[in-house]
């Protein structure tokens, strides 16, 4: 077995990964409504939830560690389920509009109850083509689809009031003339009921398809993105937001270039990023004029022209865009590489890791059946020393900072077993194929790794590979 060692989040122990837990049906023929469309862990990393292309948001809470077995973790049991946006059709304008949901985002737990926003996105018809060509952002200007973002409270009861004066145990009123004495009301134990409500609703908005949320450090705004713009909301305010980039032009024809992902800064309020399908990043800050039309930083890497290709426009366009947890770094993921930048240097990247530099010469092929369009995400570990993202074949790679190691991992239930420890992969790009080598020519590519979380404060990590939710963590040794 080839043996991989990251340095741990915590304690600064080499560890290994092993399989915890999978969540999800073993069906071979899974239905597109379940498949998983985004995953988040909460501040504390004891909620994980995740939406589906059904509409759907299921929350697992991780249960309390067991005395019996102190150097084990607990595990993720469903904690809620509940759908958060429906399918609709505009009759006027004969346009569906998809339940999928898009991104989730958790707020800050201010109380008992935990917050969480959605969004969901419209449903291109066939022959609208890729989400990012000016002729579909020029349908989508003149149908003006819905999409909203919706705030939903979590919170749960396990005691029930009994003994009313003016209503029955079955909430009938009763008769005050027969009411001969007052009672005083207890509460009484019951089994945990959790209810998820929706707490307000933020529409009317977006124009394009929603690609970004992201809670602001001042847990009382938010901002959110579409393929031209991006807006800020306040928490408390559902019919208006503000404007803060707007780069459409007044001829569609001339439109160049798209927003693909936006983030809030993750202690200065003020400051935020937005990605392009140029692979480009421009980081703005809101002080400067109420609308960020001129950034304050422009990061771009210079194309090697040697490498320029039919292709090279569409693999640097930026899928993700993450600020490190100290907010010093910033994170982008493109169609082959991750690269991590540092936010005093704009010219090139600090870091950059190949995620599988071995399909740059199946580009065509990618093309012809559309995988070329995917779009991979990638985070962060709780210390900023590792950084995830997916790739094909149900692969997904993590890189160490402090080491340059890499390794790559398989989310399958062929793994399945408690505590069994992941073997690295590796993908053969040609010549004599060695015993644990699989060939570039046989990775599945209706198998991907879109969407990955890891735990803010632990070695642990949720992984969603179509319909089913794999969650590892680390082994010390």
């Amino acid at each position: 077995m080839l043996k991989y060692t990251f340095k741990g989040v915590g304690g600064g122990n080499d560890f290994q990964w092993c399989f915890s837990q999978v969540k999800g049906a073993i069906d071979e023929d899974v239905a597109e409504a379940d498949i998983i469309s985004t995953v988040e862990f909460n501040y504390s990393g004891d909620l994980l939830a995740t939406g589906d292309k059904g509409g759907r948001v299921v929350i697992f809470q991780r249960e309390q560690e067991s005395k019996n077995r102190p150097h084990s973790r607990g595990e993720y049991n469903v904690y809620s389920t509940f759908q958060s946006h429906e399918p609709e059709f505009d009759y006027l304008k004969s346009l569906e509009i998809e339940e999928k949901i898009n991104k989730i985002r958790w707020l800050p737990q201010q109380n008992a109850a935990h917050s969480l926003l959605s969004t969901n996105v419209f449903l291109q018809t066939e022959g609208q083509g890729d989400c990012t060509s000016v002729r579909t952002l020029t349908w989508a200007f003149y149908h003006n689809p819905d999409k909203t973002i919706k705030l939903w409270k979590i919170s749960q009861r396990d005691k029930r009031a009994e003994g009313y004066n003016l209503k029955d145990e079955d909430g009938r009123l009763r008769d005050p003339f027969r009411i001969t004495s007052l009672r005083v009301p207890v509460l009484l134990p019951m089994d945990r009921m959790v209810e998820a409500s929706p707490r307000r609703i933020f529409a009317n908005a977006h124009t394009y398809h929603i690609n970004s949320i992201s809670v602001n450090s001042d847990h009382e705004t938010y901002l959110s993105a579409d393929d031209l713009r991006v807006n800020l909301w306040h928490l408390e305010i559902t019919d208006r937001s503000f404007n803060i980039v707007d780069i459409k032009p007044a001829n569609m024809e001339e439109l160049t270039e798209v927003i693909t992902a936006a983030e809030c800064h993750p202690h200065q309020c003020n400051v935020f990023v937005y990605s392009s399908s140029k692979g480009t990043i421009r980081l703005c800050d809101m002080r400067a004029a109420a609308l960020c039309d001129r950034q304050s930083k422009f990061f771009e890497e210079p194309e090697d022209p040697s490498s320029r290709s039919f292709f090279s426009e569409i693999i640097s366009s930026i899928s993700d865009v993450k600020f490190s947890h100290s907010g010093r770094y910033m994170m982008t993921r493109d169609y082959l590489s991750v690269k991590v930048w540092d936010l005093n240097m704009e010219n090139r990247p600090v870091e950059t890791y190949q995620v599988h530099e071995y399909l740059r010469s199946k580009l065509c092929s990618l093309y012809e059946n559309d995988c070329i369009f995917d779009k991979f995400e990638c985070c962060w570990n709780g210390s900023d020393s590792a950084i995830m993202t997916g790739s094909y074949n149900n692969f997904f790679r993590m890189f160490d900072r402090n080491t340059r190691r890499d390794i790559t991992l398989e989310a399958s239930r062929e793994n399945s077993k408690p505590r069994a420890i992941l073997k690295a992969r590796k993908v053969s790009t040609g010549g004599k194929r060695k015993k644990d080598e699989i060939s570039v020519d046989s990775l599945d590519f209706n198998k991907k790794i879109l969407h990955t979380a890891w735990h803010p404060k632990e070695n642990v990590i949720a992984v969603a590979a179509t319909n089913n939710l794999y969650i590892f963590q680390d082994k010390i040794n």
